[in-house]
């Protein structure tokens, strides 16, 4: 027989497991609903895209963690309009479903945008790299390895992750156990409420997925001191992922040319915020400096 004083803990973990597992089908099926998918399991308006070019200079787009090409779009435009074929993959086990976020490593991110940059490269004598927040992580790393990338721009780059996260993910064996997600608490990450509301990011964070940014920031900053291309750098004054202090500090280990911009009025997402029009501007400008 179970001791008695053994079945109240006994419930206490019955109740905590199938609890969880009640928040994880709420979530899987709140996103589910919010952006029905398509035959290939993609929520719609979350795929990657292609715009092929006039100039015969090639783009790769990276975007963040939990998000789609979805922000990317407006700067992928603005590009293609200027000649540019820009190509902007979704990175595994984005755009799909929280479950399948959660799953997805580090390393899975890495070799997606590895394929994508080498299909560029097969049909494009120039390549450039712009990468938005973990992208911009993805972006240095990739720089490194491939030393025929002609620029970098780095978009709100996520390469120190802020001492809240830090804490989170540590604390993870703890509040997983009852809670599969958290919420990304978001909300400031994109002022303009329209744009929000186009939006295909998760909103959720698994442990997995923390892992996987973490340590995608964390190999992108070990490739920082090593890149040598001309690097354009632009962020949010109003940044509530990355605090200046943290975004300057990652910076001071860039030795090759770099441009540093400040934008206002606009969250962590700067692509698709208030700011949007002048960050493409930026991109454009110094693309257009170092297209040679």
């Amino acid at each position: 027989m179970i001791p008695f004083v053994l079945l109240a803990p006994a419930a206490a973990l019955i109740a905590a497991v199938i609890n969880r597992r009640r928040v994880s089908r709420e979530i899987e099926a709140e996103y589910a609903a919010r952006f029905p998918s398509d035959s290939d399991g993609v929520a719609e308006g979350a795929q990657g895209f292609r715009l092929e070019g006039t100039n015969g200079r090639s783009l790769l787009l990276l975007h963040g963690s939990g998000d789609t090409p979805q922000s990317l779009r407006f700067l992928g435009e603005r590009l293609h309009a200027e000649g540019y074929t820009v190509s902007a993959p979704l990175l595994p086990g984005h755009g799909r479903s929280p479950r399948a976020f959660s799953i997805a490593t580090a390393a899975d991110y890495y070799r997606a945008a590895q394929q994508a940059l080498a299909e560029l490269r097969a049909s494009s004598n120039w390549v450039g790299i712009v990468g938005l927040s973990m992208g911009g992580a993805i972006a240095a790393r990739l720089a490194v390895a491939d030393s025929g990338v002609r620029v970098l721009a780095l978009l709100a780059p996520y390469l120190v992750p802020p001492a809240d996260v830090r804490l989170v993910r540590a604390t993870a064996p703890l509040w997983s156990f009852t809670a599969p997600y958290l919420r990304g608490r978001g909300e400031a990450s994109v002022h303009d409420r329209e744009a929000d509301a186009k939006s295909r990011a998760y909103g959720t964070f698994s442990p997995g997925a923390l892992t996987a940014l973490a340590r995608t920031a964390d190999e992108g900053l070990r490739a920082l001191p090593d890149v040598t291309q001309p690097t354009l750098v632009v962020n949010s004054e109003q940044d509530n992922r990355i605090p200046r202090k943290l975004a300057l500090s990652a910076l001071e280990r860039i030795r090759a040319p770099m441009e540093q911009h400040w934008v206002s009025g606009c969250g962590h997402v700067i692509t698709v915020d208030y700011c949007k029009d002048a960050v493409a501007d930026l991109v454009v400008a110094f693309l257009a400096r170092h297209a040679g």
